[in-house]
């Protein structure tokens, strides 16, 4: 029973791994951090990305276009297209590792140590590319929250408010988290199955403490 809860647990870690993984890549590229709604133009609304800004008409559609500076941008989008790109590099490389280090990949079932080393390493990197993916995301949701109720600024202007990439990239640190607690726990909470040669010896072992109690039976 419990080789099954760890083939499952390591199932479920990778699969919420790579989750994760797919939906900090979709947050990285998606042009929709924060939304501007006008209400002098209902018919018009644009949104910000790490990468462009789009504004949607309803007569035209969607305009797009990129940033040209990098250094022209606000501290938290400069920051946060690095920590995203970084969650992407983390969350790759630990599918990688933690693939070869899953109990139904036959590579290397010999050597249950490193297998084991390889479970351990893509749990801590999918809990680091889990992080660098939450920080940025709410940075950014901190910081429109602080304008948006920023009374500095006249009531009349337009605010700024959360778009749908930080719900997505939330979703995505959380899956990169949990999925890297799961395959951590298989490794370490669980014990690992023995290796088909290991098997072998095992079943052979007590017939062979039989026959030798009889063999010095038949002796005395």
């Amino acid at each position: 029973m419990a080789l099954v809860f760890r083939a499952v647990a390591q199932l479920a870690g990778i699969s919420l791994s790579l989750l994760g993984w797919v939906l900090s890549i979709i947050t990285t590229y998606l042009p929709h951090w924060k939304n501007l709604n006008l209400d002098l133009n209902e018919m018009e609304n644009w949104t910000v990305g790490l990468w462009q800004a789009c504004v949607v008409q309803e007569e035209v559609g969607t305009q797009c276009k990129d940033f040209e500076s990098f250094l022209g941008l606000p501290a938290e989008l400069r920051i946060s297209r690095v920590l995203m790109l970084l969650s992407n590099g983390l969350g790759l490389l630990g599918l990688l590792l933690s693939g070869f280090g899953l109990d139904c990949l036959r590579i290397g079932e010999t050597r249950r140590d490193a297998k084991k080393r390889l479970l351990v390493l893509g749990g801590i990197l999918f809990w680091t590319a889990g992080v660098t993916a939450l920080v940025p995301v709410s940075w950014v949701a901190h910081v429109t929250v602080q304008e948006f109720w920023d009374e500095s600024i006249p009531e009349i202007v337009p605010r700024w408010e959360f778009g749908e990439a930080l719900f997505i990239g939330w979703f995505a640190g959380f899956s990169l988290l949990l999925g890297g607690c799961l395959l951590n726990w298989a490794a370490c909470g669980t014990q690992a199955p023995l290796a088909s040669g290991h098997y072998a010896v095992a079943e052979t072992q007590p017939h062979r403490l039989h026959l030798e109690m009889k063999t010095t039976q038949l002796k005395l």
